[in-house]
Order: C-alpha cells, then sequence, then structure tokens
C-alpha cells in the first residue's frame, strides 16, 4: 500500500505521515508500505522507522499546481492508495491551490485493486495509538553521548522558535527571563540549543545566531547542537530530559525519540500530536488576552514588544505564565506524569480553554477524545 501524505514541508508532518504508516503496519504487518512525501520536508525520518519499506518523494509547491509529470517516477500500480485528507479539504485548497492540483493528479495517475481512499477510512485496516520510535544512526548517538554526559540537573533542550517569521516567538527578552526562571530554580540546569540557521529551501529556526548566543550567555551551563545533521540533533534531544519550545514540528520529531515536550503552546494551533508513551506538558494561554489559535488567514494582529510580535508569544503572556512554565519543568523533570496522565491533564484543560467544543480538539488518531 502506499500512504500518499504529501503536504507542506516542515518536520512534522512527516512523522505525522510515519505515525500513519506505522498504524497501517500495526493492522496488517504482512505489508509492504510506502510513503510519498513532499521531497522538501525531512526525509530521513522515514529512514529510520521500522513501518516503512520504500519512499518516495514529488517536488510540490503547495502554491503552485504541479507540473503534469510530477507522479511520472511512482508506480501507478497498488493494492492500496491513502491521501492525506487536508489534500481534498476545500478550505486548504483556498490557500494552497498548488496541493489541490497534486491530489487531482493521484487521483489520475494510481489504479488500486483494493481502493484510493483517504487516511482514516473504514478500509484499509488501520490500528491507532502506537508508540513511534525512531531508530537513530549508532554514530550520532556516540556523538550525543559525548556532547550530553549524564548530568544531576535538568538537561533542557531549548528550540526558541520554528520556520515561520521571527515576530512569531518571543523575543530574545522574553527567552532570558524564561531560562532564568529555570536556572534560579535549578542552577546547574544544562541548556542544550538546538535548531537550524541554514536557509536551504526547507524549514529553519527563525532565530540568528547572535540571539543563539545572547540567550547562552544567560545561563550557566550551555551546549551546542545548533546546524548539525538531523540525526544528531535528534540524538542530542533524546538524551535531554525535554523539549522546551514554542509549538513547531520538529517537536513532533523530538517526541518520536522519546523526548518529553514542554510546550509553550500559542499562535495558529494547538498541539495535535500525542506519542503514546512520552509525556508532555502544554503551557495554554488565555485566549482573550492573547488571542491565538485561529487558524490560517485569521491571525490576529501583532502586539508591540521589542517590535511586532505574536499576542500568544508576547512579554505579557510570557510574565503571565511563567510560574506556569517553571512548574512545567519540573513535572517533566521528576516524572510526576505519565503519559496517560498528562493526556488526561491536557484534555481537560483544553475543553475548558475551547468552551466545551471537543469538535475543536483535533489530533492525531484522534488521541485526545479517548482521554476525555
Amino acid at each position: 500500500m502506499l500512504v500518499n501524505f504529501v503536504y507542506c514541508h516542515p518536520v512534522g508532518h512527516a512523522v505525522e505521515a510515519l505515525q500513519y504508516c506505522l498504524g497501517y503496519r500495526r493492522a496488517n504487518p504482512d505489508r509492504r508500505i510506502a510513503v510519498v512525501l513532499n521531497s522538501a520536508t525531512a526525509l530521513d525520518l522515514a529512514a529510520w522507522c521500522d513501518a516503512i519499506d520504500e519512499v518516495y518523494t514529488v517536488d510540490i509547491d503547495v502554491f503552485e499546481p504541479p507540473t503534469a509529470d510530477v507522479l511520472a517516477h511512482i508506480p501507478a500500480e497498488w493494492d492500496w492508495v491513502v491521501d492525506d485528507p487536508r489534500g481534498h479539504q476545500k478550505w486548504q485548497h483556498d490557500f494552497f491551490p498548488g496541493l489541490q492540483r497534486y491530489y487531482e493528479l493521484s487521483a489520475e495517475h494510481f489504479r488500486t485493486t483494493g481502493g484510493h481512499t483517504q487516511v482514516g477510512a473504514p478500509e484499509p485496516a488501520y490500528q491507532p495509538r502506537n508508540p513511534l520510535r525512531l531508530n537513530l544512526p549508532a554514530a550520532a548517538r556516540d556523538w550525543a553521548a559525548e556532547l550530553l554526559p549524564q548530568h544531576d540537573a535538568p538537561t533542557i533542550a531549548v528550540l526558541p522558535g520554528g520556520s515561520a517569521e521571527r515576530w512569531r516567538y518571543p523575543s530574545l527578552a522574553s527567552w532570558q527571563r524564561i531560562l532564568g526562571a529555570i536556572t534560579d530554580r535549578w542552577p546547574r540546569a544544562r541548556m542544550c540549543f538546538t535548531g537550524k540557521l541554514a536557509d536551504d529551501g526547507r524549514t529553519s529556526t527563525g532565530f540568528t545566531r547572535a540571539e543563539f548566543d545572547a540567550l547562552a550567555a544567560t545561563v550557566p551551563n550551555a551546549v551546542w547542537a545548533l546546524d548539525v545533521s538531523l540525526d544528531r540533533q535528534l540524538a542530542a534531544m533524546q538524551r535531554c530530559d525535554m523539549l522546551l519550545s514554542p509549538h513547531t514540528g520538529f517537536a513532533f520529531a523530538a517526541l518520536a525519540v522519546g523526548t518529553p515536550w514542554l510546550a509553550l503552546a500559542g499562535n495558529d494551533w494547538a498541539e495535535y500530536y500525542f506519542n503514546p508513551g512520552v509525556p508532555f506538558y502544554s503551557v495554554l494561554p488565555d485566549l482573550e488576552r492573547f488571542p491565538c489559535y485561529v487558524m490560517l488567514g485569521n491571525t490576529p494582529e501583532p502586539v508591540d514588544d521589542d517590535g511586532p510580535r505574536s499576542p500568544s508569544m508576547s512579554a505579557a503572556r510570557i510574565d503571565a505564565d511563567l510560574p506556569e512554565l517553571v512548574d512545567g519543568v519540573a513535572r517533566l523533570y521528576d516524572g510526576a506524569a505519565d503519559f496517560d496522565a498528562a493526556m488526561r491533564d491536557h484534555a481537560a484543560r483544553l475543553r475548558e480553554l475551547f468552551g466545551g467544543r471537543t469538535e475543536l480538539m483535533y489530533s492525531v488518531d484522534n488521541l485526545l477524545a479517548a482521554h476525555l
């Protein structure tokens, strides 16, 4: 079967594809499973996932219709083809006309004996809610072990922003307050700075090297996993007690190597990917004071905070939730909550935040609804 999971290129969407491939594998271990991904995404992830036998890529810009031969190199005949449902949603087409055309071409190109359907359809058989664990190369794990030997205080991977515009993430001063509050509580805390500065057409971190250097100068114990290969970044994260970051798809990959995620939630999307067995804590914003979760096309006006700033990433929001953020470090470091407890707590808080509107609580494999 072919999991046709072509969408925007950020890392998190590749992790979603791997999770679905795993579900199809668990439902029928005898299947051969292939996946199609956007060629600009983190393709190495698929190589580290045992659920996938073959990987195909397509060159696609979701904003521009692809050429008619975009799928010519991919075999046309399969037992089953399952698409990313976003490729068939009109509101996605309105933003991404290239995506719409790609899935139209897919319908023309593929021929199946079982069916051409979407993830979530009754067939083919699918088993949800499986722990996803990436098998990183030994050389990367050895490198990370030298970088991060055993330590008697929290070791925190810090990813201060994702690939969106810089104003959508906390200011340097806000991040300095966050890390200062953590090191006030744990003076020997070790911060592992990670991210990607190079702009090579794939996702990168919207922080400058100067900002990273300024952050590192404010903590007593800093190490670097910045601008190294993806396997080394993930191997370093795997040795950390948690990842601290805003919502970013790269955190999905951290969960996939077993690293708990402390999320500074906000901007467009509530967290929707959870990896069974890996604890997490999401510091949720006050939606009235700091509007967010408004999806594509409805971005709130920025506020003035060292230049324009997303309301949910502003200094006022950071100050309001800083005690909870530090308590979140303690929760994950102390192992106070396992995955199921973390899910129940998060689902209850998110349901209250959304005024009981559970239809807003989308999650991969419907994990949130399962824990209400």
